[in-house]
């Protein structure tokens, strides 16, 4: 059985799940050596060869109260909101009066992002009024890291003590009636990444076993969010946001799949952090730009520096939302 240790670089910071070789899958009991496995039955193969329950989990309390202490040393404050700056939140972060910022790479358990745009920052401080601690940059499970490593901060905001989740993407729109630079507010999610984060032995200081998943996106927080949009006289769409893989974009037929299975934009990201985020008693209030049209039957090849562009035209409306959002919690 092997440690955790693996799982770390040599400054203790967490590497893609991909990148080490991982061993002890099985957990062996004390007459195993006796027992041919070719002539198990089985009953006994299934008492012989069962999931690890005590190997250290990503998620332990232990490795949250080692980020929650590097953080407590630079930030004393309890946030009321944590916020993923992810794709067009980026002059949000501009508008956060800072009282600390601490790099991911200072806080053990963080992974380090690959993705140029992502600055791999916390930011602590207010806005709004708003006590606020700010994610600049995020997690994928295409960059190689598991989706237990993907949502560990938001354990650690969770642990901050906030409890409300702003979550934002950028995602390509499958909806006919919608356009490139439209904001929309998630409503609710499919989730086709092919694995959970809550996979694995459950911790009940946590959340729950089995967390009740009939509004990720909590009903309040989206109707305040329809109100500041409306007060600002911004078009805001509500939809369904599927989480696929990636890195790659889609083809034609997984468009036509996926806009057949209800979902009105598709992205790689913010899923799997609504889950962990609802499995901590969090409410959610989702929100994405669409960056590009993906309707298989007029689809035009998609570059990121159109995406990017796209996403930058449409920040200034994303930035006022939720900084409006904020103030009125």
């Amino acid at each position: 059985m092997t440690s955790n240790s693996g799982n770390r670089d040599d400054t203790g910071r967490a590497r893609p799940a991909g990148s080490v070789r991982v061993s002890g899958a099985v957990e062996r009991h004390e007459h195993d050596d006796d027992v041919n496995p070719l002539q198990l039955t089985p009953t006994q193969e299934f008492r012989a060869v069962r999931p690890i329950g005590h190997l250290p989990l990503e998620h332990s309390t232990e490795r949250i109260g080692a980020a929650l202490r590097v953080i407590r040393q630079r930030f004393t404050g309890t946030p009321e909101v944590a916020i993923v700056l992810g794709t067009g939140l980026g002059e949000l972060a501009r508008g956060i009066k800072t009282d600390a910022v601490v790099d991911y790479g200072d806080i053990p358990g963080f992974p380090l992002s690959t993705v140029e745009t992502h600055a791999g920052r916390l930011l602590c401080g207010t806005l709004g009024g708003k006590t606020v601690v700010a994610m600049q940059g995020r997690f994928h499970r295409y960059e190689g890291y598991s989706l237990q490593q993907v949502t560990f901060p938001i354990r650690v905001l969770r642990a901050l003590g906030a409890s409300t989740l702003v979550v934002s993407n950028a995602c390509g729109g499958m909806n006919p009636l919608w356009a490139p630079g439209d904001l929309m507010l998630i409503a609710d999610h499919i989730n086709l990444l092919g694995d959970n984060p809550l996979i694995g032995p459950n911790d009940d200081s946590l959340g729950p076993r089995f967390p009740d998943m009939s509004e990720p996106y909590d009903a309040g927080l989206r109707a305040l969010a329809r109100d500041v949009a409306s007060r600002q006289r911004l078009t805001l769409r509500e939809g369904v946001y599927v989480a696929v893989p990636g890195p790659n974009l889609e083809t034609r037929a997984e468009y036509r799949m996926l806009r057949a299975f209800g979902a009105d934009v598709v992205g790689m990201s913010t899923v799997p952090e609504v889950i962990v985020a609802v499995h901590g008693g969090m409410r959610v209030l989702g929100l994405s730009i669409i960056t590009d049209q993906c309707l298989p039957d007029a689809l035009e090849p998609a570059t990121m520096a159109k995406i990017v562009a796209v996403a930058n035209r449409a920040e200034p409306k994303l930035t006022a939302l939720v900084a409006g959002v904020v103030e009125r919690l």
